[in-house]
């Protein structure tokens, strides 16, 4: 068990433009996976290492999370760089999900940012203790306190500094660490050599100050260290043990500086990996026994027992599919027989290999806690593999509802095949990219988290798979609701020789602001047997399926059946199922029935300049305004705005600001449509269905 204590799994998260890359690719340098450093956007026509994916390096911008393992200080840590952009946030959820550990990195200058708090939410859903690493204190305007702050204000996280920069901006030199209350210099061209001293004697009553609030949030941990403290005789190693056990807990987040592309303080950082970051067997996991009523099982970090591991990602590649694997329990062997236990099926370990980006290293046995990849696999993301022993399943990861589509028409039948083979590796790769046929017009859509998304796999279509297409305008994602209850009796009745039909269904249909669908049986006496009941909920969902306005699914709907009648002989579940579509039918235009649109949570950042210009761009898209903040010359903007009003909005922000301003766009919640623009859609989908 030695060797899992040196093991650490850990995913790099930010915000977009955070340096979350430019961080990974020196963490590969000083580890001795690379052997030169290389930007970002490939200036150097390389591109850095994790960005593999041509794409990205042409935009500058990670779209797949890339994993990787290096060595540091005996220590074995595997390391997923994730996106930034709020679009891929998928690549985010299913890395969270499997690992133990993760560096939250933030910008010196722009602090804590729109992406910054939907990664910690997804940070907290799956319980991942974290560190975080203030970036860019090289840069104009950074200021590393102000940062910690907003971790404190914005996040609610019990942030404390563990380390001090000493100058900032073009003056940032290096580094004072709070717990060995020693200075740190990075010599040498890419700060490979670093350099302890004494603290600069400008800088030691601010460091003492500092130390003193680190120690106070760290004793609240350790009894020992609150002793010494008292007692003015502290060691270290109670230090690094208050602060580990606050981490792990969840209830501290010790904060970290640097420079990524200067080079400064990554080596720090990596130290501070090992010392505070958790390692597999610090984290209990659970799996449920699918031959026990679901029981959950606490899974252990021991090589003897049955395997259970999660796959929780998939690529495409000329070998076939490779299947990224988190071990979670028990060890994985070259030729190993495996059970997938969604399917039943049983499979052959035929390759086993480590990851580097898109090289690949081969293996003969993986144990707990590692990440590993499988060839020739058939499976999808989120299933769970184990021994032949065992019939355990693990919870699957959050998937975020997709909110916007699009129509693709292929050109050729050539280019229709491609499309085909390329949409099937995409959905089974991305959850959250969905297709579908809509049968009325026989058009493929395409689903997805934003523009930026669909735009993607629309270009990987064309270059990995040579499919000419054309796609039609980004359509939203509505739903229908109901604004008033009412009460429907249906009898359903249909005799044509034989067997007939007969069901008769009595009950209310109210609106359901807590979830999407509601199912209340309060039939008393039997009026309608027991074995009827299930076909009437299935003849509800189904006429949910399509509203009448928009032809969108229905939900925010409660129904209660409370009466009924059936026929010994004529009535079946079929009949059931039809007179609920049809009593659903009927009563719905009597609901007011309403069209719900997505509203979207928007925060543009840019100078402050611009700060009006900004404003003005919201406001003409029937945005709200949540905040506006200045600060060191840098403005951002917080606001819901309808999805339906963001279309093309990059453009417009660029043109009217010079290209200085950034924004980004998540899904926030269902609003209900203002009546005049209810209308429109209304009008439009007529003419559409007319067409058809």
């Amino acid at each position: 068990m030695a060797d899992i204590q040196k093991r650490r799994n850990i995913g790099i998260s930010a915000h977009i433009d955070s340096g979350k890359t430019t961080l990974t690719e020196r963490i590969l340098f000083y580890t001795n996976r690379i052997h030169a450093i290389h930007e970002v956007k490939g200036k150097d026509g390389v591109g850095a290492k994790m960005d593999s994916m041509e794409l990205e390096r042409e935009r500058g911008i990670t779209i797949q999370s890339a994993s990787t393992n290096v060595e540091w200080k005996k220590h074995s840590i595997d390391v997923i760089d994730t996106p930034g952009h709020v679009d891929f946030t998928v690549e985010v959820e299913r890395s969270l999900r499997v690992l133990d550990g993760a560096v939250l990195v933030l910008c010196s200058v722009g602090g804590v940012q729109s992406q910054s708090i939907t990664v910690d939410r997804q940070m907290k859903r799956y319980k991942v203790p974290r560190i975080a690493f203030i970036n860019k204190c090289d840069r104009m305007g950074a200021n590393p306190e102000k940062v910690t702050e907003q971790l404190r204000d914005k996040l609610g996280h019990n942030a404390v500094l563990m380390q001090l920069p000493i100058g900032l901006e073009q003056d940032f030199r290096g580094i004072i660490d709070l717990v060995s209350m020693k200075a740190y210099y990075f010599d040498g061209e890419a700060g490979e050599n670093i350099r302890q001293e004494e603290i600069p004697a400008e800088y030691l009553g601010r460091a003492m100050e500092k130390r003193d609030i680190l120690l106070d949030a760290a004793s609240a941990f350790s009894e020992e260290l609150m002793e010494a403290y008292l007692e003015d005789d502290i060691r270290a190693e109670q230090i690094y043990t208050a602060v580990r056990r606050g981490t792990l807990s969840l209830e501290l987040t010790p904060v970290f500086l640097g420079s990524a592309f200067k080079n400064k303080g990554v080596q720090l950082l990596l130290d501070a990996v090992l010392a505070y970051l958790p390692s597999p067997q610090d984290v209990t996991n659970m799996a449920l026994d699918l031959d026990k009523n679901e029981e959950i099982v606490t899974l252990t970090t021991n090589e003897d027992d049955p395997l259970v591991m999660l796959a929780f990602k998939l690529d495409d590649t000329r070998f076939g599919q490779l299947t990224y694997v988190r071990v979670y329990q028990g060890a994985i062997q070259k030729g190993d027989e495996i059970v997938n236990s969604r399917t039943g099926k049983k499979v052959r370990v035929g390759r086993l290999v480590r990851m580097h980006a898109d090289e690949m290293e081969d293996i003969k046995k993986a144990g707990p806690g590692e990440i590993v990849s499988l060839f020739g696999i058939d499976c999808a993301s989120g299933d769970t593999f184990t021994s032949p022993r065992v019939n355990y399943t693990m919870t699957s990861m959050f998937v975020p509802t997709p909110v916007i589509s699009l129509s693709l028409k292929p050109k050729s039948n050539k280019a229709s095949e491609n499309m085909a083979k390329a949409l099937n590796r995409f959905t089974k790769e991305d959850p959250s990219f969905q297709v579908y046929v809509d049968h009325e017009t026989n058009d493929t859509i395409i689903r997805g988290m934003g523009e930026l998304h669909l735009e993607v796999y629309v270009e990987r279509m064309r270059r990995e798979y040579d499919v000419e297409l054309e796609t039609g305008r980004p359509q939203v994602a509505y739903r229908e609701s109901i604004s008033r209850s009412s009460t429907f009796d249906y009898t359903h009745k249909k005799q044509t020789g034989g067997a007939g039909q007969y069901a008769r269904i009595v009950g209310a249909i109210a609106p359901n602001h807590g979830s999407n669908f509601e199912f209340i049986d309060e039939v008393k006496g039997g009026t309608i047997p027991s074995e009827y009941i299930p076909a009437c909920e299935r003849g509800f969902n189904m006429a949910m399926e399509k509203g009448t306005l928009t032809g969108f699914p229905i939900v925010g709907i409660k129904i209660i059946i409370n009466d009924g009648n059936y026929h010994p002989v004529d009535s079946s579940d079929l009949a059931f199922q039809t007179a609920a579509l049809s009593a659903f039918r009927e009563v719905y235009p009597r609901c007011k029935p309403i069209i719900l649109e997505p509203i979207m949570r928007v925060g543009v950042e840019g100078p402050s300049e611009f700060q009006g210009v900004i404003l003005a761009t919201i406001n003409q898209r029937r945005g709200v305004i949540q905040s506006a903040a200045e600060d060191n010359g840098f403005t951002a903007v917080d606001a819901e705005v309808p999805l339906r009003e963001m279309f093309g909005y990059s453009t417009v922000l660029r043109s009217a600001t010079q290209g200085k301003a950034e924004f980004t766009m998540e899904f926030s919640r269902y609003a209900k449509v203002p009546d005049a623009l209810a209308a429109e859609i209304i009008k439009e989908f007529a003419e559409k269905s007319k067409n058809r």
